[in-house]
């Protein structure tokens, strides 16, 4: 008997001393822990598709501006094709008119010729020279480079278009000054 009390007695004392050290350590919530892994884990998703996302809109910014420079390219072309066509109307029409008229002398034919021949052959270079840039890798261009230059060349047939129809204007003058001149000369006098 005495040996059944020692056991239990040495059995109640590490129960009680097993028991009051566990009471003194710290104890740890593994769902906190688990929710701030989880939590992490999905802020590490989100930053993922975020980053995703602002790669997506940086390819969207220059795909739209590649396309406003092919659409700047185009408007100019188009600008540059008007401008032509009035360069061409105003050759075919008005020059016919102004070398047929009686008030033009023989030898500012060639000059009048000549002054507007200049302009057509210039617009027809800048139109060469259009295409190459357009239908080539001309000097490994970018868009936006090429769109530079067709804007001058757009700017540069506006100034021809302006200057086609100045040079009309003053011949057309000059035909009208001669024609009253010549009126005036040759008017019947009644006194």
């Amino acid at each position: 008997m005495n040996l059944k009390i020692i056991v239990i007695s040495a059995l109640l004392t590490l129960i009680t001393n097993s028991h009051s050290a566990a009471q003194g350590m710290p104890v740890y919530d593994n769902t906190n822990f688990i929710s701030l892994a989880k939590s992490l884990l999905e802020s590490a998703k989100q930053t993922s598709e975020l980053l995703k996302t602002v790669e997506f809109l940086k390819e969207q910014k220059e795909n739209i501006q590649k396309v406003n420079d092919v659409l700047k390219q185009l408007k100019a072309v188009r600008e540059m094709a008007n401008n032509n066509q009035r360069l061409f109307d105003i050759v075919q029409n008005d020059l016919r008119e102004l070398l047929y008229s009686p008030y033009i002398k023989p030898h500012e034919i060639n000059r009048v010729s000549d002054s507007f021949n200049a302009i057509i052959e210039n617009s027809l270079e800048d139109l060469d020279f259009i295409d190459q840039i357009l239908s080539s890798d001309y000097l490994k261009m970018t868009d936006a480079e090429r769109a530079t230059i067709l804007k001058e060349k757009e700017l540069k047939s506006k100034e021809m278009v302006v200057e086609i129809e100045q040079k009309t204007r003053r011949y057309r003058e000059i035909i009208s000054f001669r024609e009253m001149q010549d009126r005036i000369n040759n008017r019947e006098i009644n006194y």
